[in-house]
């Protein structure tokens, strides 16, 4: 039980679309990660998913509608719901999802990550 300061956390980031776990906590996992660029769309079939934004913005498209995310907001991406995250330039993002999530959830690609870092 140490308190973690979480922008050193976001300094060990190195790659884009990488999450690092940096808590556990009841299933859940916070993870840390860093976005620029586009992210594949996709959907989680059984969790929910909420991205806190630390520092800059993103936009968070959706099949029908795009909502902007920008530093001090969140949103939560309820399961079931096709999502794909776009940032201009780089985000830190703060993420609270199941343990079990896959991050490119529905779809296996490049940006697909397993075994994540823990810091």
């Amino acid at each position: 039980m140490k308190a973690k300061n979480l922008l050193h956390l976001f300094e060990q980031v190195n790659a884009f679309w990488d999450p690092h776990v940096v808590a556990d906590l009841n299933g859940q996992e916070m993870k840390v990660a860093k976005f620029k660029g586009i992210f594949p769309r996709h959907l989680h079939e059984e969790e929910d998913e909420c991205f806190l934004v630390v520092k800059g913005h993103f936009t968070m498209r959706f099949d029908d509608y795009v909502e902007e995310v920008s530093e001090g907001s969140f949103i939560v991406v309820p399961k079931g719901v096709y999502h794909q995250p776009e940032a201009e330039e780089e985000a830190w993002v703060l993420l609270f999802e199941p343990a079990s999530t896959l991050n490119t959830g529905n779809t296996e690609n490049a940006f697909t990550k397993r075994n994540l870092k823990q810091l």
